[in-house]
């Protein structure tokens, strides 16, 4: 997605960023031996890199998603929502962490048909819930539930929606760049 404004923010550091964003980056830090891209532009406001890295935790933790399916979620909304920093990495979390089959991911990437039938009705589902702006029709639902899935689920899809909003946006107001180590999984919608 291409815009003409960029926020004229410049990037934060682990040693520019203030003190509750300087927590979040630190700890990222620690977990990937890196500080990624994106959390310098949000750690210019450490409310938003804050919430942001809360509630992902909270989605990563508690939803009652398997780790296929949270990556599912997350790269259906970054898709939906035309990051291309989010899907790059998302991408990549799905071939090297979370273990999704290359071709379900390929296929969310390329707006294409999932084979696997529970995995594809919770990408519909998800992007159902996008392209609503969180209002489903009855049949939306049932679909849904008849995957296997429940209500509570619905829930964790909303987390999703917000966390990945916040990051999508964030990154297209920076026009972030993505992260060498998720280059390989590159994309332009």
């Amino acid at each position: 997605m291409s815009t003409d404004y960029k926020i004229p923010l410049t990037p934060k550091t682990l040693e520019t960023a203030a003190p509750r964003a300087r927590a979040v980056m630190e700890a990222a830090h620690a977990k990937l031996g890196l500080v990624p891209n994106m959390y310098g532009g949000m750690a210019n406001c450490p409310g938003l890199l804050d919430t942001y890295a809360h509630g992902y935790t909270l989605f990563r933790e508690e939803s009652g998603f398997t780790p296929a399916e949270q990556e599912v979620v997350l790269l259906t909304v970054s898709r939906e929502n035309g990051c291309h920093y989010c899907v790059a990495a998302h991408s990549f979390i799905a071939d090297t962490m979370s273990k999704v089959p290359p071709a379900v991911t390929d296929a969310i990437r390329d707006g294409q048909p999932i084979d696997d039938s529970k995995l594809a009705a919770l990408h519909v589902f998800t992007r159902i819930m996008v392209e609503k702006r969180g209002l489903p029709t009855q049949a939306d639902v049932d679909a849904f539930l008849a995957a296997g899935y429940s209500e509570n689920h619905i829930l964790d899809i909303v987390l999703a929606i917000a966390v990945k909003t916040l990051s999508n946006y964030s990154n297209h107001l920076f026009h972030t760049t993505v992260d060498g180590m998720f280059e390989n999984r590159a994309w332009n919608d």
